[in-house]
This record gives structure tokens, sequence and C-alpha cells, in this order.
């Protein structure tokens, strides 16, 4: 028997090791690069969330700042008009407030009387009967103690009013409970 040992070639020995150095060489370089993009990335994020921290704390430090500004004239205002004892100053300053307000959406709560009783709106501060000769629905207004306010959709203070309470019936038990209506 004829035995053919098959060797490499050293030269393609050699191409072959090459070969593989360099696919070795391309990737510990694209390691590298993949490393320092991802070393990019989250510097980045690392960034954008500061960033979006120091605007936020900014945003709620000087909510008020637009409102404040707004206030400003009326103070100087009321101050003028407090100096001159001129009750057409305090109008002014008065006027001014509302506007104010308004332009920083701070709408008034004040309902009409006979209007519907809103807790979420009002706030009772007494159930008081109608006055003689008048009849009025329970549960509406009757009057408004103090005005209300609210920002956009929230009621930053209700308003405190009276409400009509129900017409007592005199010939009723007040012991029993049929007449509860």
């Amino acid at each position: 028997m004829h035995e053919e040992s098959v060797q490499p070639q050293p030269a393609e020995n050699q191409s072959r090791e090459k070969s593989l150095e360099e696919q070795l060489a391309e990737a510990h370089a694209k390691l590298g690069e993949q490393r320092e993009q991802m070393l990019r990335a989250v510097a980045d994020a690392d960034n954008t969330r500061k960033r979006v921290q120091t605007e936020a704390a900014n945003a709620q430090k000087y909510a008020l700042e637009r409102f404040a500004n707004g206030l400003l004239p009326v103070l100087d205002s009321l101050e003028a008009a407090v100096k001159s004892a001129d009750l057409s100053g305090v109008e002014l300053v008065l006027r001014q407030l509302v506007t104010a307000l308004d332009k920083a959406n701070i709408r008034e709560i004040s309902p009409a009387p006979g209007e519907r009783f809103d807790p979420y709106r009002h706030q009772a501060m007494a159930a008081v009967e109608p006055p003689p000769g008048e009849t009025r629905d329970p549960n509406t207004v009757v009057s408004v103690m103090q005005k209300g306010y609210s920002l956009a959709d929230r009621v930053l203070r209700p308003a405190l009013v009276t409400v009509a309470k129900a017409v007592e019936k005199q010939d009723r038990n007040p012991i029993s409970d049929t007449d509860l209506t």
C-alpha cells in the first residue's frame, strides 16, 4: 500500500494563519468601534437626562414668572392709589387685577341665584329657607358669600354660597320616614 500524506504547504499554511490574524484584527477593530459608539450613546443619554432634569427644575422654579410679571403693574397701581386715597385709582387697580388673572387663565366662580348647587365648584355655608313669598327649588344657590376661582379646569377656591333648603311640611309626623321627599 502506498500512503500519501497530504501536508499543507508552508505558504498555504501562512496565508491561512494570516487570514485568521487579519480576521482577528478586524474583529478587534470592529469591537473597539462598537464599544466607542456604545460609550458615546450612553454619554448622550446621560447628557439628555441631565438637560431634561435641569429644564424641568427651571420650569418648576420659574412657572409663575409670567403671572408675577402681570401682577407687578397691579401692585404699582395699588401703591399709587393708596398714596392718593382716590377711589377711582382703586377701581383701576381692580380692573388691572381682573385682567392679569384672566391672562393667567384664572376664572371667577360666581353662581347666579337659582343656579343648581354644584359640590365640585361651590361650598355650602348654610341652608336657608327662601324669603317669604318666594319659592326656590331645594339645593339651589340663594346667595354668594364669597366668589370662588378656578385655574383652567381645577378649582382653586370654591364659591361660598347659601343654598335653599327643602320646604318642610307642617302636618307631617316627625318620627315617620314616609315623608322624606
